[in-house]
């Protein structure tokens, strides 16, 4: 885990400020010690919307942070709606009993371990005691932050007092929009620095085909449009079935799935007199084939199936001041194309083109948009694309950075923020490849075919998977080492030249005449190399054939003078050698470690240390290639270039205890006014890059400096990056193809998900030998213990 880096540096945390934003690093506290947040919310079994959304936010916390908190449930019941299971948790809140709210806040004061107190508000929650509600606010002694889910406008005076004096008592507020930020600040005049826009959370989802799953719910052949959530009439599913009439004119096989049980509320005091309004209505329109009622309470992953395999959302609420809708992220995150009225949250996914509105009840237009939206499958996909977009950015994953930062800010206690160390996942590399080699581009996460191969993809996956063997000894990542392997020898032309592209015929193509090929020739020097250091592992028919590619590839080298098709060799090479000593291999490695020193000393300066007049891409590897060098040499100057160089880029790349990489959008000059270069453009590989280097010169100098940097690098895959957004995705095991100005590109492409798995490998191996060097500690402090008492009990 990461936290075995963090708790074996044992660093100084760094001092909370207003614009703190990066994670702290120092040594894990245990369990007992860790600040305590209250969350007083409405919780399952309860079945509402914010029941399941505290559920969701919660696991999400603690999913992503290690060691960083502790969470306590206080669930809201009331005399109507009991908790069934309120025993299990430390605390409770009946909202209709002014006793349960003086019994709660002196236990809440009495506690000094809680740090924070977290409340989701529903004005329904409180509606019988809210002064009560406000009075538990003044007399807290711990921080609060309360979570507005509704922010009416135009405020009459007692709502106006109530809201006032509820944020006066605050902390800080979380509303899930811009537009009820701007309600609060200018309806209630709350000072906009105590407002925090955390988004609904939404789900990462595995993408799949839309035909593959309308047949496995026998739903082959139908248009599917659908609405899911807790029914009641505020959404207004009415006007869906008198807009259906003529939408079955233009498409007869339209089925309007209707998802969800009735609210318990309404069944509580109207039973399900809404649901059968509901069904007559289909009988009299006579609309039996086309409308489907599922009414179920479903688990998570098949509803996220029947959003996937839906052909249109429809979000009728008839709610003009309806904040945000849960149900409406989950349909956007899915990819569903939708059809929306003009609540406050669909205003702002309007505005980033992820859907249409129409008027309130309005169903002759809501037809028209719906029929509009059938004939139009490139505009359907423009709209699931821009909604993915949108939405990527509001995944609980990411929600769960947004609200640790705001706590670690917030808190009254230390909270220092530890990221989880996710598991090692190669079902997207596995995915990617063929029996031919690795695919090079995929769409989200299904892999594109067309996109053909390349040899730069398929020597750095020989990689992993030779990293990954070494760790698991899994014997199954032979199968892929030895497809990559051919690859690689498929790629090899008369003369030691190489072919990088590969069409999906199996073609080489044009592509390879265009370009320069000596990076790729480098990269596969590394990789061959690579698995020669891995030979104890491997069986001796690969280490003969990788042996064998890499002879007839040296004679070539010598031509190499590309900066970094330099720095590949030496690292490929530098592993060959730890195979088999080789004089010619050193010559090389020599000869190309010169050459960098040369272009050091020719553009390095005061303040520019560095090969080239500029940084571009992949710099980390250039001052490790050089500290490999220097290991097979024994010349010290390449070592001190090494070093000189590498902090150099890192104090161009890591801002405080954040990763900020160079950017392709335009490459940090020597001549720069600017010390850091443009936002966006920061690609997985060079993280991945930055991640080997370091694991490199913290395994040659054993400086916790570098140790610590590990950290920070990797985390930029986490979303300890400049826009706290993660990059892995581990849900399906992908990488995202980059981060940029303002969002993520949601490819999940070979390059960068091998990069991501080169950099968690990494980690995992520093972590061993951290693990390894710990227990030798442990086993010698033991032996002297024993020692001690043995000679104790003599006496």
């Amino acid at each position: 885990m990461l936290n075995k880096i963090n708790t074996l540096i044992g660093l100084t945390p760094h001092r909370k400020n207003e614009n703190h934003r990066s994670f702290i690093y120092k040594q894990s506290s245990s369990k007992d010690n860790l600040t305590e947040l209250v969350f007083i919310t409405s919780f399952p079994p309860r079945e509402c919307g914010i029941a399941t959304y505290s559920q969701d936010l919660i696991y999400a916390l603690k999913n992503k942070f290690e060691n960083a908190f502790k969470i306590s449930i206080c669930p809201i019941e009331s005399n109507n709606e009991p908790q069934c299971n309120v025993q299990k948790y430390p605390y409770h809140l009946n909202s209709d009993e002014r006793t349960s709210y003086l019994e709660l806040i002196d236990k809440l004061n009495k506690n000094n371990n809680i740090g924070l107190i977290i409340i989701q508000h529903e004005f329904g929650f409180f509606s019988k005691q809210r002064g009560d509600f406000v009075e538990l606010l003044m007399e807290s002694k711990k921080p609060i932050c309360i979570v507005f889910h509704t922010v009416l406008p135009h405020p009459g005076a007692e709502l106006l007092s109530h809201v006032t004096a509820v944020a006066n008592h605050c902390r800080s507020i979380i509303v899930m929009n811009t537009i009820s930020k701007e309600l609060l600040m200018k309806d209630y005049g709350i000072n906009q620095h105590k407002i925090e826009v955390i988004p609904h959370g939404t789900h990462l989802v595995k993408h799949t085909n839309k035909k593959v799953l309308k047949k496995f719910y026998h739903l082959s052949g139908r248009t599917i449009l659908s609405t899911f959530g807790l029914l009641s009439s505020g959404k207004s599913i009415e006007t869906t079935l008198d807009a259906l009439p003529e939408i079955v004119q233009y498409q007869k096989n339209v089925l309007f799935l209707i998802i969800g049980k009735t609210h318990p509320g309404i069944i509580k005091n109207e039973g399900e007199t809404y649901r059968d309004a509901l069904i007559h209505k289909v009988k009299m329109l006579h609309l039996e084939k086309h409308v489907y009622f599922i009414n179920e309470f479903l688990n998570l992953n098949t509803l996220l199936d029947y959003l996937q395999l839906t052909d249109i959302y429809l979000f009728t609420s008839k709610d003009p001041h309806q904040a945000v809708s849960g149900t409406f992220s989950y349909a956007i995150s899915c990819g569903c194309p939708i059809i929306t009225t003009p609540i406050p949250h669909a205003k702002e996914a309007l505005k980033n083109k992820a859907g249409i509105s129409f008027d309130f009840a309005n169903h002759h237009q809501l037809a028209e948009k719906v029929v509009h939206l059938l004939s139009q499958p490139n505009e359907r996909a423009a709209l699931s694309y821009n909604g993915l977009h949108h939405m990527n950015a509001t995944v609980w994953e990411n929600s769960a950075l947004a609200h640790g930062l705001l706590f670690s800010r917030i808190s009254c206690l230390p909270i220092h923020l530890h990221l989880k160390l996710p598991p090692i996942n190669l079902n997207h590399l596995q995915k990617l490849t063929t029996s031919f080699g690795i695919i090079q581009f995929s769409q989200l996460n299904t892999p594109d075919f067309s996109s053909g191969y390349t040899l730069d993809d398929n020597a750095r996956a020989l990689i992993t998977f030779c990293m990954y063997l070494g760790l698991t000894k899994d014997k199954q990542s032979i199968h892929f080492i030895i497809i990559y392997l051919n690859f690689i020898e498929f790629c090899l032309k008369e003369h030691g030249n190489l072919y990088n592209y590969v069409s999906h015929n199996k073609k080489y193509s044009k592509q390879n005449d265009c370009e320069n090929l000596e990076d790729s020739l480098g990269r596969a020097i590394w990789s061959l190399g690579y698995l020669l250091d891995q030979s104890e592992n491997l069986p001796p028919v690969l280490i003969d054939k990788a042996e064998k590619i890499l002879t007839s590839l040296v004679p070539r080298i010598e031509k190499i003078h590309s900066t970094r098709a330099m720095a590949f060799t030496i690292k490929g090479l530098y592993h060959a050698n730890l195979y088999f000593k080789n004089n010619e291999y050193t010559r090389y490695i020599s000869c190309f470690a010169d050459r960098l020193i040369r272009m050091y000393e020719h553009e390095s300066s005061q303040d520019w240390k560095w090969f080239e007049n500029y940084l571009t891409y992949g710099n980390s590897l250039i001052p490790e290639s050089l500290l490999c060098a220097s290991l097979v040499t024994g010349n010290q100057q390449y070592m001190s270039v090494a070093i000189e160089s590498f902090d150099f880029l890192l104090s161009k790349t890591i801002n405080g205890n954040t990763l900020q990489l160079i950017s392709n959008k335009g490459w940090l000059y020597k001549n720069s006014a600017s010390g850091a270069s443009k936002n966006g453009g920061e690609q997985p590989i060079d993280a991945a890059y930055t991640v080997l280097a370091l694991k490199r010169f913290y395994e040659v100098l054993k400086t916790n400096d570098y140790l610590n940097k590990i950290v920070i690098a990797f985390e930029w895959f986490l979303g300890n990056n400049q826009l706290n957004q993660i990059i892995y995705n581990p849900c399906t095991g992908g990488c995202y193809d980059g981060l940029e100005t303002k969002s993520v590109n949601l490819n999940q492409g070979a390059e960068s998900t091998i990069s991501y798995h080169l950099a968690r490998l990494a980690v995992e191996e520093v972590n061993r030998e951290l693990h390894k060097s710990e227990s030798s500690k442990k086993s010698k402090l033991s032996s002297k213990v024993s020692s001690y008492t043995s000679q104790h009990q003599k006496r």
